[in-house]
């Protein structure tokens, strides 16, 4: 149960001891708050605060629809690229060093430091097959968020911009996009722009969790079509 929950079931108990745990769970959100964005601080701008801020909220909408821990879904999503491996020499296990080094020092409880190393171990598209089943309703909430942040108007935004971070080509019409890649496969794959589409962003819609995110990935979803339509007619000079 989270913390807000116990104050909206409050049935007469010490209202006190429910006001102290919501203070110290806001302080707790705000300093981690501060953590990240000096942590990200210059980072690539597809994967910086602001890509945290825009998860953080989704997650937060997201969560309004189903039963869950809200303190789990807020860290998680606050914390979940804070060492993303492509930009430490694919080192997976970083981001669950320095989370736990924090979370340690804001005093979370060992219990909730294990459910957000969880969902930030297994949060991304390239381990999807390796995934545990039967995964908590937090880890959904919080990857539906990041995948939300991946497609729409933004994902577009984001892929164009990490593209031109790796001096990728935004399109060849010789270079087919790679389905069905390995986890080894995708880490390594230098395609095309475009091609990242097909190999990753127009599969996100069907991996959606929760309604609500199925709901908003469905309009998100769309939008890339229309785009991609744009593009090549525009490429092909028709």
């Amino acid at each position: 149960m989270s913390w807000r929950e116990f104050v909206r079931i409050f049935d007469g108990g010490d209202l006190n001891n429910y006001l102290n745990l919501i203070f110290k769970m806001d302080k707790i959100i705000q300093n981690t708050i501060k953590f990240v964005k000096e942590k990200l601080e210059g980072a690539e701008a597809g994967h910086d605060w602001f890509h945290i801020e825009r998860v953080w909220k989704l997650s937060r909408k997201i969560a309004e629809t189903e039963p869950c821990n809200l303190e789990i879904v807020e860290l998680s999503a606050l914390l979940h690229d804070i060492a993303d491996p492509k930009f430490h020499d694919g080192d997976e296990t970083l981001a669950l060093k320095i989370s736990r080094e924090f979370l340690e020092m804001q005093n979370v409880s060992e219990e909730t430091i294990q459910q957000v190393l969880f969902i930030i171990q297994n949060i991304s598209f390239k381990n999807r097959v390796k995934a545990p089943k039967n995964q908590p309703i937090e880890l959904k909430i919080v990857q539906d968020a990041d995948r939300l942040d991946a497609i729409g108007a933004i994902g577009i935004g984001r892929t164009f911009n990490f593209g031109g971070f790796k001096n990728n080509l935004m399109y060849h019409p010789d270079i087919h996009p790679k389905l069905n890649m390995t986890k080894e496969e995708y880490k390594k794959s230098d395609g095309t722009t475009i091609n990242h589409f097909h190999e990753k962003l127009l599969l996100l819609k069907d991996l959606m969790n929760t309604q609500e995110g199925k709901k908003i990935a469905e309009e998100r979803h769309q939008f890339m079509l229309t785009f991609l339509d744009q593009f090549l007619k525009e490429w092909n000079v028709e």
